[in-house]
């Protein structure tokens, strides 16, 4: 089959190829259909995401496909509708995963936003819902808002009666995002943003922020968060883990969490189902949608780092084999 293969790690996908391999064997066997890139795929590239497989490995966290095999007590039949993933092999053509590993696809879902689905809503409800503890009438400050996991924070926010505030370091972007994230407003986080927000907000500031950025973002963010909410901590994108002295939260009387949804999962499994049958409701009901900007062939794997690595993609970018 054709594999998205990493070879050896590298700064600038040199060591990342299209390659014919053997088919993997496992529990459930799935026809890849589409999948979905998220920014650790780049990073694990690289070699610079948390989680470091050891090359060779096939990239990719998350697809949607059709099952071809499947033994019969694993609740799931040829031809079944499924989602899923781990950490690597999404980006081929066959994907071999445990039962727990899928989910079926809701019924007026396509594959491409089965896809998009997984990774970014799980996060996003792990840190607002099951962290954040969030309550309809609050308000939200997502930062890396136009990107898959920004997006579906701002998505699933909104759907819970939540106020969101996305924000975006590229100007170029701010339109886009209004139009796509539908929040209630919309800002640029560079420089001295918490003026503006307290404007939003008529002072009261932020009850959540959720932080994928790090780095500055995550500096002039302690200054944004209500006195009791939570600076959601989620990612680096930015590069530079930030500090923080402990009187400032304090004094402001707000938490400083670190999300790590995957491992939410693991840790408390029955959690886990139970996050995924709240996302699987929520879209079945129409209350959340992923949004996929772009469908590109496997062929064009290249393609689509590159996009992810200029920070050019609003939303989902999905490759199908």
């Amino acid at each position: 089959m054709k594999a998205v293969l990493v070879r050896e790690l590298s700064p600038d996908l040199s060591g990342v190829e299209l390659a014919e391999i053997a088919q993997p064997a496992g529990e459930v066997l799935v026809r890849v259909r589409a999948a979905s890139l998220n920014y650790p795929d780049l990073l694990m590239t690289q070699g610079t995401y948390q989680f470091k497989p050891e090359p060779p490995f096939v990239s990719g966290l998350e697809m949607a496909g059709e099952v071809v095999e499947a033994p019969a007590d694993s609740g799931f039949v040829p031809g079944d509708r499924v989602r899923g993933g781990a950490k690597t092999g999404a980006f081929a053509e066959y994907v071999a995963l445990p039962a727990a590993a899928l989910r079926k696809v809701p019924e007026a879902m396509d594959f491409a936003h089965a896809a998009a689905m997984g990774a970014a809503y799980h996060t996003a409800y792990v840190a607002l819902v099951e962290i954040g503890g969030l309550e309809a009438g609050q308000t939200v400050l997502v930062h890396g808002a136009s990107g898959g996991v920004g997006l579906a924070a701002c998505d699933l926010a909104r759907a819970m009666g939540a106020k969101v505030i996305a924000a975006t370091h590229r100007e170029d972007k701010l339109e886009r995002l209004r139009a796509v994230a539908q929040p209630d407003a919309a800002i640029l986080n560079t420089g001295r943003f918490r003026e503006q927000v307290g404007e939003l907000t008529g002072g009261r500031l932020c009850d959540l922020v959720f932080d994928p950025v790090g780095g500055d973002v995550f500096d002039e963010s302690t200054r944004c968060v209500t006195f009791g909410g939570k600076l959601l901590v989620v990612g680096f994108v930015a590069g530079r883990i930030p500090e923080i002295a402990v009187n400032i939260p304090l004094i402001k009387g707000f938490s400083v969490v670190g999300v790590r949804a995957g491992e939410y999962a693991r840790r408390f499994p029955e959690r886990g189902a139970r996050i995924a049958q709240a996302i699987d409701q929520l879209a079945s009901e129409g209350r959340i949608t992923p949004y996929v900007e772009r469908i590109l062939p496997l062929a064009a794997w290249r393609e689509a780092f590159e996009a992810m690595a200029r920070g050019e993609i609003i939303g989902k970018l999905v490759l199908e084999p």
